[in-house]
């Protein structure tokens, strides 16, 4: 079992298998060229399996893969296939833009994926175009209903931003609820790679335009979720991420792995060890020693709060958020 100082049980591990992505949005990397990490910096999905394994036997129960956009790896379903193999009651989901999730679906649901994150940012063509800097959304709503009919649980996060997004609250909420998906409306992260002109909402400006059609009942937060949980009349929940608030810390329970090996504690903190060289070399035990430091030196919480937002300056990209 792993322990960070605080208590804490980490047993998350989300692995980011590329930087690379085929969208450009705003609040991520709107001015990346479209170039990627040589192959031979990456780890290969079998040496990424070999520290997975070691992260379950000491007591991880989910993982999350991200990118980057994880569909962009070729042969990402077998990766899946493997970890599935290993421990088939593995807690296995994905976060993808979805773009290519339609012809996808179906072979990661086989491997043994059970669920996705999908971000939905617009219903709007336009908007979304805008947003992502490319035509998306025909693509992604196509890769959405094909998910759902092979079976995979779907959530949705949505970025509101003032004077793009911000009047679609409503509609990406009744579009989730009539297809039996949680929506989740995530604060904008202050980084130092996004537009610098965007302006986030806040959860009382969320709150306020989601009561101006319905009312809700406080949930609070689920297990280890990051997701401060609401809930309809009707019993639709939805939940909002706050990563502002020291609440999104307290019960913390996931590390990070980038596709260079690089293992980080906290994804508001710059500071990561890698496990690239010890992992190329065949050498567990000290990929395990790394883990466990990484766990020892896990922070009690994020460098912002509500009266000092600091931007980051972490490359969300790299890391899956």
């Amino acid at each position: 079992m792993l322990i960070d100082s605080y208590g804490r049980t980490v047993d998350y591990l989300r692995v980011s298998v590329t930087e690379r992505c085929n969208f450009r949005c705003q609040y991520c990397m709107p001015e990346k060229p479209f170039s990627w990490v040589p192959k031979e910096n990456l780890l290969s999905f079998e040496e990424l399996f070999e520290f997975i394994k070691v992260a379950i036997d000491e007591g991880v129960k989910k993982i999350r893969i991200t990118g980057g956009e994880p569909l962009l790896r070729e042969d990402l379903d077998k990766f899946i296939k493997m970890i599935y193999d290993y421990k088939n009651d593995i807690d296995l989901a994905m976060t993808t833009n979805a773009f290519l999730l339609k012809g996808a679906a179906q072979k990661l649901k086989d491997a043994g994926l059970k669920r996705i994150n999908v971000s939905i940012d617009s219903l709007k063509p336009e908007m979304a175009e805008k947003i992502a800097k490319k035509d998306v959304l025909k693509q992604v709503l196509e890769g959405v209903e094909e998910a759902l009919a092979v079976g995979l649980k779907v959530k949705v996060n949505m970025v509101p931003m003032k004077g793009l997004n911000d009047n679609e609250i409503l509609d990406v909420l009744e579009y989730c609820k009539e297809r039996g998906m949680v929506v989740r409306f995530i604060e904008y992260m202050e980084n130092v790679h996004a537009e610098v002109d965007i302006k986030g909402m806040q959860s009382p400006e969320l709150l306020s335009v989601i009561g101006s059609r319905y009312a809700y009942e406080d949930e609070g937060f689920d297990g280890h979720s990051p997701s401060h949980y609401y809930k309809l009349e009707d019993g639709y929940e939805f939940g909002i991420i706050e990563p502002h608030k020291d609440d999104f810390c307290k019960k913390c329970n996931r590390i990070r792995l980038t596709a260079e090996g690089n293992l980080i504690p906290c994804l508001y903190f710059d500071e990561a060890m890698s496990i690239h060289d010890a992992i190329k070399r065949g050498d567990i035990k000290e990929a395990a020693l790394v883990l466990k430091e990484v766990i020892r030196t896990k922070p009690e919480k994020n460098r912002w709060n509500d009266d000092d937002h600091e931007v980051s300056t972490r490359a969300f990209y790299e890391t899956g958020g």
